[in-house]
């Protein structure tokens, strides 16, 4: 462990617990949307909202987690970790909160943005608080069993939502976002402690801030594993925000029934983490980001395949797959972009969740636009994410590995 000061110590020693804790303040963004999800129908009669209207709620959450990553790095470079931490959290309840008293859709969509400002802080101060504590290969052990406690989010949440929907209706599902925030709130004033050092902050001009982002772009190490694990997390996203279209228009699945159907795919994310940080004792992170990577763009172009066929059953078991092996993907690229940011952890954790959701939100408002009563708009889009993100990948490992064979060949030689 690295950049612990002598307050901290004690709770360190504890590093299960935290990064416990962890997980579940990264579950925030897909509580706050997949528990959502099987409510569009009647948000949309609600709200008196013509067709993508309710999904631009969601491309809007994306841009907030993505301006959210951007504020935060810089900030926690210089504040250190717990004090920006608890203050996200202050800004995720509040506009929490506020829902329950929204009366047009102009309001949601502007506390939706708010939400996902607050509920980011989670994610990008997780990664950097992870990336504080460990080296490389455990950082992506620990990330995985992060993803892992998070992934319970888009199991329980759909299903929960569904439930509570159905007995209590729509606008319900944010008192229970309220109310697992402010345990979260609890927990963290609790047990997370600061994990960087005074000695070590930074406060750095906007300049020498743009200067140490520039850098981390135009690193090969950095940008590539960080633009990778964007484009895979735009699989996700785009099924996030197709399904609802799928399983309830096309397919006819009540909102009990939706959540069950998410939950079923989102159950591949928990066993493919719980199996990435195992297999993590054997193998490098790029070993296992490559394979996992061709599976996942294989397992896309079936989706296109199993959507042509009509038949849900078809869709849903490459669909499965095409997630499933994001739990693989998201852990390993961040890993590796994060052991190369080197004493820019802060903006390194800032850029990755930056291009995630940047992503999302193309990926996402593409999907929202092109709703055309079938599901290609959400397999296409999960299968040139995948072709993507491989593409980017092996020619970035085939430039690192000329890179290093011309480091090893004297000068003056041929």
């Amino acid at each position: 462990m690295s950049n612990l000061n002598t307050t901290s110590t004690r709770n360190i020693a504890r590093p299960g617990r935290i990064i416990a804790i962890l997980g579940m303040l990264a579950a925030f963004a897909p509580m706050a949307t997949d528990m959502y999800l099987a409510a569009f129908d009647l948000m949309r009669v609600h709200f008196g909202a013509k067709e993508g209207e309710i999904e631009l709620t969601l491309s809007i959450f994306f841009l907030g987690l993505a301006f959210g990553q951007a504020v935060y790095g810089p900030i926690i470079d210089r504040f250190g970790r717990r004090v920006p931490l608890l203050v996200g959290i202050g800004i995720y309840l509040a506009s929490t909160a506020l829902f329950l008293v929204a009366q047009d859709l102009r309001a949601f969509i502007a506390l939706r943005f708010l939400q996902a400002v607050g509920g980011s802080s989670g994610m990008i101060i997780g990664r950097a608080i992870i990336a504080d504590m460990f080296d490389e290969r455990e950082n992506a052990r620990a990330l995985s069993l992060v993803i892992a406690v998070m992934t319970l989010a888009p199991v329980i949440a759909p299903v929960l939502g569904g439930i509570v929907i159905s007995l209590f209706g729509w606008k319900s599902i944010f008192l229970v976002m309220l109310a697992f925030g402010a345990i979260c709130a609890a927990l963290t004033w609790r047990y997370i402690p600061e994990t960087l050092a005074k000695e070590d902050r930074r406060a750095e001009s906007p300049a020498k801030i743009a200067g140490a982002w520039y850098r981390l772009v135009t690193k090969p190490t950095f940008i590539a594993p960080a633009i990778v694990g964007g484009l895979a997390q735009g699989c996700m996203f785009a099924f996030i925000t197709g399904s609802p279209e799928v399983f309830q228009t096309i397919h006819g699945a009540t909102p009990s029934r939706y959540g069950l159907l998410f939950a079923t795919i989102a159950l591949a994310l928990v066993i493919s983490a719980h199996i990435n940080r195992m297999a993590l004792k054997y193998k490098t992170p790029e070993f296992l980001l490559g394979l996992l990577l061709l599976i996942n763009a294989l397992a896309g172009i079936g989706t296109i395949i199993g959507a042509s066929t009509g038949n849900l059953v078809l869709l849903m078991i490459p669909l499965w797959v095409a997630i499933g092996s994001i739990g693989f993907i998201g852990a390993n690229a961040a890993a590796i972009a994060m052991e190369s940011s080197t004493d820019h952890a802060g903006s390194g954790s800032s850029l990755i969740g930056i291009m995630q959701f940047g992503v999302a939100f193309l990926v996402s408002t593409g999907v929202a636009m092109s709703q055309n009563g079938t599901a290609y708009p959400m397999t296409i889009a999960i299968a040139t994410c995948g072709l993507l993100a491989n593409a980017v990948w092996r020619v970035s490992r085939r430039g690192d590995t000329a890179s290093r064979r011309a480091a090893q060949i004297p000068i003056g030689s041929g």
